[in-house]
Order: C-alpha cells, then structure tokens, then sequence
C-alpha cells in the first residue's frame, strides 16, 4: 500500500474540503432557482402538489411531504459521488507522481531497485510492467556483459593456445634456417615437431570454426531420419585403429533393427566421434571405450562409457565449458583444444537434447539423451534457413 506524505495528506483534506464547500453553494444555488420557478409558474407548483398525492410509500401509504426533502436528498448523493470521484482522482495522480520518481530514481542507475509499491486496478498493472521491464533491461544488460566477457576469454584462450605451438614452430624453423643442427637426423626432428605443432594450430582452428558456427543463433540443421545404430556403429569403426596403438577396444551395441530418430546426420557424428576421441586421449589407462543406444519414451538414450581413470568430481560441472581441461596446466600433451566438450554441448542443445557425465573408479560415462522426433520449432527453423 502506498503511504501518502503529510504534504500529500493535508492537501486532499484541503481539497476535500474546498470540493465540499463549492457543491454546498452549488446545492444552494440550484434549490433557490428552483424555488423561483416554482413561484413564478403555478402550473409547476400544481404538477408537483398532484405528484405529492399520488405516490405512496411503506405499509401506511405515507406522502412525501415536501419535494425539498427529495431534491436535498437527491443533492446530497451527487455530492458524495462527486467528493470521492475527485479525493479518488487526486490519490491516482500521487501514486502516479510516486512511481514516476522511483523511475527517476531507477535511471539513476540503481538497476537494482524496483518499485515496491502494492496497488490496485490498472495502476498495479503498470508496476508491475515496470519492474517487468527493468528486469529484462537488467538481464539484457547481464547478458551483454557476459557475451564481452566471452569474447575476451575466448581471444585470450585462442591467443595463448595458438602462441604456443607457433611459438614452438617458429623456433625449430629457426634452428633450421640457422643451420644449428648436426645431421639430417635433426632436421627430421625438427621438421617432424614443426608439423605435429602446425596440426595443433589446425585442430584448434577447425574446432574453434565448428564451435562458433554451432552456437551462432539459429544455427543451421539439416534434420532427417537416420539410423542410429548405423551411425554409432560408422563411429566406432572410424577409432578402431587409434583405438587399438593405445591399447584400447573401440565398440558398440548393435540391433538387428533400426533405431530411427531426427537428427542432423553430419552434426550428431561430430558429437559421438568427439566423445570417443576424448576418451581416447583423457581415459588414462582404458581398456576399451562402449556405446550403447536405449530407446525409452519417445528418447533414445546414447552412452559412452570407458574404464580409464576417474574424472574429478569437482571438474564433472565445468568439462562442458570453453576451452575447460581437466589438467591443471593448459599443458598441450594430449593434443586436445578445450573445445571438444563444449562443441558436444552445443550440438545436443540444438537437437532439443541433455547431455551429463558420470564417473566413479569403474568406469566413467558420457549420456547423451535426444528427443526421436524433433520439436515443431527445428521445421520452422529449417523452413526460415530455406527461404
């Protein structure tokens, strides 16, 4: 409820008042033109003394008496009416005035304000769009924020990531141009490690392009129907061999029938092929790397599990994120760019789905849970990217 001033209050008292004493010499103005016409127009006064005797009221057919008694009566109601329309109206302008100082004082810049005030009818509504408005102004400004912040971390990660093995590059180029070797022994040497750096540097310019392109708003799909079995199994063939220099068995669960669902064909096998290496390069000391599919209520549930070593429990929440690795270091022993995971995520988004990890000292598993058929919104999206 919105508290009035002292100011606010004495002056609709002041104005009540004034109101009251304008109707009142109003009221007597109109009885006494009325009087008059009656005295000067017999015919009026007849009219009014046949009406007197032809209205009965209550039990004992009472007679009015006196049309005074009516008119004051009739006077005294429009009075009221008219007191509380304007005490009403003037209350009305001060809550106004009130809400129009709290958003000055809002566009003051405290954000963080909002207008507490609790009211009635179409003025409550207008509070509470307000603070509605405030509220997504606020977020959107977050929002803001939080893309800048993004967009210098992400110059920052590319920057470092890229600098270090164009650092390396550079300096083996160097000792080559320089002469600074002893047999072509070292040359290869160094020419080998010049190149395993530059396909760093590409990787990490092909995930870096794939992850942008992903997360763009609106993003292309191209949904159809495929096999998932199929496609699962097209993965697992495409690590065996990587697989099997580490030591690792590469396989899936296949199903004499088909596991149909909507999906982006090309998009999806990034996922599962970026699931698989990763466990490949991080799953330290695995023995084999399994995907299995389960079809559940109108869901298929993908996971792929491997038995290498735990993951952290307290990086389990952050292995989603940018440019996130498990090593304390951005250390680049594994060849991995931070962005694999990140990617997985974006693309699971865009098919309506959730992706989680799990990991205990037996075995840790990547979920991946999409919809069989896709929401109404991907057709309008794949509709608008056609036109």
């Amino acid at each position: 409820m919105l508290k009035l001033t002292t100011r606010e209050k004495s002056s609709l008292v002041f104005e009540g008042i004034v109101t009251i004493i304008l109707l009142i010499l109003i009221n007597l103005a109109l009885i006494v033109l009325i009087q008059n016409v009656i005295q000067t127009n017999p015919g009026v006064a007849s009219g009014i003394f046949m009406i007197k005797q032809s209205l009965h009221f209550g039990p004992f057919h009472a007679q009015i008496w006196s049309y005074q008694r009516i008119v004051m009566g009739l006077f005294a109601v429009i009075d009221v009416l008219v007191v509380w329309w304007r005490l009403v109206r003037r209350y009305h302008q001060y809550q106004m005035n009130h809400i129009i100082k709290e958003l000055h004082y809002i566009a003051q810049g405290h954000l963080d304000h909002r207008i507490p005030f609790r009211l009635k009818g179409r003025t409550q509504h207008v509070v509470t769009s307000v603070n509605a408005l405030v509220d997504s102004a606020v977020r959107s400004m977050d929002d803001e924020r939080q893309i800048e912040k993004s967009k210098d971390e992400l110059i920052t990660n590319v920057s470092h990531d890229l600098r270090t093995p164009l650092t390396s590059i550079i300096g083996y180029l160097r000792l080559i141009e320089d002469k600074q070797y002893h047999s072509e022994g070292d040359i290869l040497k160094y020419s080998h490690i010049a190149y395993e750096k530059a396909k760093q540097m590409k990787n990490l310019v092909e995930d870096l392009f794939e992850y942008t392109k992903v997360q763009q708003h609106g993003a292309p799909v191209n949904m159809m129907q495929l096999d998932l079995n199929q496609l699962l199994e097209q993965v697992s063939a495409s690590f065996e061999l990587e697989g099997h220099n580490k030591g690792i068995e590469v396989t899936s669960s296949t199903r004499p029938t088909p596991l149909m669902i909507e999906a982006d064909p090309e998009k999806l096998g990034r996922v599962f092929s970026n699931l698989v290496a990763n466990g490949i390069k991080y799953g330290m000391g695995a023995s084999y790397i399994h995907i299995d599919a389960v079809e559940h209520q109108g869901k298929v549930q993908i996971k792929v599990a491997n038995d290498g070593e735990p993951i952290p429990e307290q990086s389990l929440s952050h292995l989603f994120e940018r440019f996130y690795r498990v090593e304390a270091s951005r250390s680049k022993a594994t060849g991995g760019t931070g962005l694999g995971l990140a990617i997985v995520k974006s693309v699971v988004d865009l098919h309506h789905g959730t992706v989680e990890v799990t990991s205990n000292p037996d075995e840790t598993s990547f979920i991946v849970t999409l919809p069989i058929r896709q929401p109404k919104e991907s057709e309008e999206v794949n509709k608008n990217e056609a036109n």
